[in-house]
């Protein structure tokens, strides 16, 4: 894939009802803001992506490399135990930068990430833990809030520089 234009929106999901149970109203919130940083980006060239638009060195892709690996620390490395990367401790920056990766790329890349991230959920409880290397140890239950949070945060970003790059601009 060379442009996100070949990248498909998901559909608009609506907020869990205001009576779900604990666990099907945050998986429900995550994943709506998980929708709604896609739908942002969707439709967006390979350029527009790379442009810078803010005083700092934030951007389109570097905003969805982020949260690809986002996923990654909090779902596969804290609550499964995974490895951490070299990289968080020499570069930590590093995962901001847009990269060499298509748009498109970068997109497919975070869809997998949250794939990887809703298996490893589905076998645990809410109260399950891992250990963070900074907060030690952290539910599954933070882990989504902290989740939500974090992405409705970006998308907000991503809100702003689409508006900047080409007008568009709203919730969703």
């Amino acid at each position: 894939m060379t442009s996100s234009e070949q990248v498909q929106a998901p559909p608009a999901l609506p907020a869990p009802g205001g009576t779900a149970d604990e666990r099907t109203a945050l998986e429900g919130f995550l994943e709506q803001y998980r929708a709604i940083v896609l739908r942002k980006v969707v439709g967006l060239t390979d350029q527009q992506a790379r442009r810078q638009l803010v005083a700092s060195q934030t951007t389109v892709a570097g905003l969805i490399r982020h949260l690809r690996w986002v996923e990654d620390a909090w779902f596969v490395e804290v609550l499964d135990g995974g490895r951490r990367p070299s990289w968080r401790d020499e570069d930590p920056e590093w995962q901001f930068r847009s990269g060499d990766e298509s748009l498109a790329e970068l997109i497919n890349e975070y869809q997998q990430a949250c794939e990887r991230s809703r298996t490893i959920a589905a076998d645990h409880a809410l109260d399950d833990t891992g250990q963070h290397w900074r907060f030690g140890a952290v539910s599954l239950r933070w882990i989504y809030v902290h989740m939500i949070e974090e992405l409705a945060r970006h998308a907000g970003h991503l809100d702003i520089l689409r508006e900047q790059l080409d007008g568009r601009s709203g919730f969703d």
